[in-house]
C-alpha cells in the first residue's frame, strides 16, 4: 500500500476532484502546479501544495523525494491551447517529460502513472478503437501526448511500475469547472443562454464523467504490478456523436429547470473532424473497471451547479477556460 502520492496539475479540473478523494482515501498527497487557475483544495494536514513548473526539473525532483507514485496529470491541455505560443505547449507537454520520468525513477517513486488522452487516435472510422489502433494525432496536443508514451516505458523496471491511460473527454462539476470540454459546453449554453448551438454534429466523442475518471486514477495506485506494468488503457464510457449530446443536454436542462422553457438546438458547419469511437473493454477485463456515472448524471450535476450558482459569470470569465486564463496571464 502507498502513502504518499504526487500530483502533477493537481488543482486542476480533474485534479480537484481527485486530490480530496486521495485524502479521504488516507495518502498524504503533494500538488504540484503552477496554480493558474488558482487554488480551491482542501485545508488538509496531509495535503502539502508546491507552486512549481513542470519544466524545472530540479524543483520537481525535489518535491518528489519521499513519494511512493506520481500521477502525472499536469498539462497544456485540449487541442485549442495550441494557439497559444508552440513553444509553450511543446516545453510543458514534451520536453520535459522524459527527465521528469527519470527524476521520478532516481527518487525512489515505485510508480507512474501516466494521462495520456484518447484524442491520440484522431479520425478514425473503425468501429471500435482499442489501445492497438494506430495514433493519428490531428494537433500538437494528440502528438505530444502520444510521443510521451514510449518514453514513459522505456525506463520502466521491476521497481519502477509505468501506466498509461488514455481518458475519454471528461464531463461534470469540479471545484475548478472547466467550460471549454463538449458537454460542458453544451450544458452552460442550454442553462444560461436557451439555445444550444452544435457545430458540425456528426463527429462520434467518447465522454467519461469525472467521478469515474477519478475512480480509475484511484485504481492504477491500488492495482497489482503485473496487471498493469507497461500498458495503456482506454478509459471511456460512452460513446455519443455531438447532435446526440446536444439532444441529451436539452432533455435534462427543461427537466431540471421547466421555468426555462424549450431549449433549442441550432447546428452550424465546422472544421474540427476529430471523431473516434473508444473501446475500454481492456480496463474491464483485466481491472474490471467499469464507469458508474452516466454522461446525464455530468449534466445534471452542472446544471445544479448553475442553479445553485456555483459557476457565475460562466461565459464572461476566464477561469473557465484554459486557452482564455493562459492568454490573459501571459503564459509563458
Amino acid at each position: 500500500m502507498f502513502k504518499s502520492v504526487l500530483v502533477t496539475g493537481g488543482a486542476g479540473y480533474v485534479g480537484h476532484v481527485l486530490t480530496p478523494q486521495l485524502l479521504q482515501d488516507g495518502y498524504h498527497v503533494t500538488v504540484y502546479d503552477t496554480l493558474f487557475f488558482g487554488c480551491r483544495l482542501p485545508n488538509d494536514p496531509n495535503l502539502r501544495v508546491v507552486i512549481g513548473d513542470l519544466r524545472d526539473t530540479a524543483k520537481l525532483a525535489e518535491a518528489m523525494s519521499g513519494q511512493d507514485a506520481v500521477l502525472h496529470l499536469g498539462c497544456i491541455s485540449n487541442d485549442a491551447s495550441f494557439e497559444l505560443d508552440e513553444n509553450l505547449s511543446q516545453t510543458i507537454n514534451f520536453d520535459c517529460f522524459e527527465p521528469m520520468v527519470v527524476a521520478a525513477k532516481r527518487a525512489g517513486v515505485k510508480r507512474f502513472i501516466y494521462a495520456s488522452t484518447s484524442s491520440v487516435y484522431g479520425v478514425s472510422d473503425a468501429p471500435d478503437v482499442t489501445e492497438e489502433h494506430p495514433l493519428v494525432p490531428l494537433t500538437l496536443y494528440n502528438k505530444f501526448k502520444g510521443m510521451c508514451e514510449p518514453l514513459l516505458f522505456k525506463h520502466a523496471s521491476d521497481d519502477f511500475t509505468c501506466v498509461t491511460l488514455r481518458p475519454a473527454t471528461i464531463c461534470g462539476y469540479s471545484p475548478r469547472t472547466r467550460l471549454d470540454l463538449s458537454v460542458n459546453i453544451l450544458t452552460n449554453h442550454a442553462v444560461n443562454k436557451g439555445v444550444i448551438t452544435v457545430f458540425g454534429g456528426n463527429q462520434m466523442r467518447p465522454n467519461l464523467h469525472i467521478e469515474d475518471m477519478v475512480d480509475a486514477y484511484r485504481l492504477m495506485l491500488t492495482a497489482p504490478h503485473e496487471k498493469i506494468h507497461g500498458e495503456i488503457f482506454n478509459v471511456g464510457f460512452e460513446n455519443h456523436s455531438i447532435a446526440e449530446l446536444a439532444r441529451m443536454v436539452k432533455a435534462v436542462v427543461e427537466g431540471e429547470m421547466p421555468e426555462k422553457g424549450t431549449i433549442d438546438i441550432r447546428t452550424t458547419p465546422s472544421n474540427d473532424n476529430r471523431s473516434y469511437h473508444v473501446n475500454s473493454d481492456k480496463i474491464r477485463r483485466v481491472l474490471g473497471f467499469a464507469p458508474k456515472r452516466s454522461v446525464e448524471d455530468a449534466i445534471r450535476d452542472l446544471t445544479r451547479a448553475f442553479r445553485l450558482h456555483l459557476l457565475p459569470d460562466s461565459f464572461d470569465n476566464d477561469w473557465y477556460y484554459n486557452v482564455r486564463t493562459m492568454k490573459a496571464i501571459g503564459a509563458k
